[in-house]
């Protein structure tokens, strides 16, 4: 393998600015490389919805009403997912797009997803996911100050 080899991903759009990093060498497992991989996608993931100007805030606190008393099941899924289809959640998503109802099928997927996501269901492998199947995957800690000791 190339000394060389890394996974480096970049963006600044205005005042947002990501930097994923991580280098491959030889002994890099595939898992490692799956766990910056799937960093990288759940950073730019929320972010798109944000940059088109849905107010993805207010449609996770719906999201966490609507499942707050449900476990995580097949059946649950089943029972928050036809919530989609209430006034309520029509509401919702329609404020969310502050006044772009363009935006309004966006929105949609994006409060779907986030009430699977609040049952536990994801559709992408998560670093959560991984750091389960593999103990010595963890998050990396934010830069700033250290521990003493």
């Amino acid at each position: 393998m190339d000394e060389d080899s890394s996974i480096d991903f970049s963006a600044k759009y205005k005042n947002w600015i990501v930097i994923k990093k991580a280098s491959v060498r030889e002994d890099t497992t595939p898992e490692e490389v799956a766990f910056h991989i799937a960093l990288i996608r759940q950073t730019i993931d929320k972010k798109a919805f944000e940059l088109l100007g849905i107010d993805t805030k207010s449609l996770d606190e719906y999201a966490a009403t609507a499942t707050a008393s449900m476990r995580k099941s097949f059946s649950s899924l089943a029972e928050a997912v036809k919530k989609l289809d209430t006034k309520e959640a029509k509401g919702a998503i329609s404020r969310s797009c502050q006044g772009k109802s363009e935006l309004s099928e966006i929105a949609g997927v994006y409060l779907f997803r986030k009430i699977a996501q609040s049952l536990k269901f994801d559709f992408d492998v998560s670093s959560e996911m991984l750091s389960k199947a593999y103990p010595h995957l963890k998050l990396p800690m934010p830069p700033g100050r250290k521990p003493k000791g």
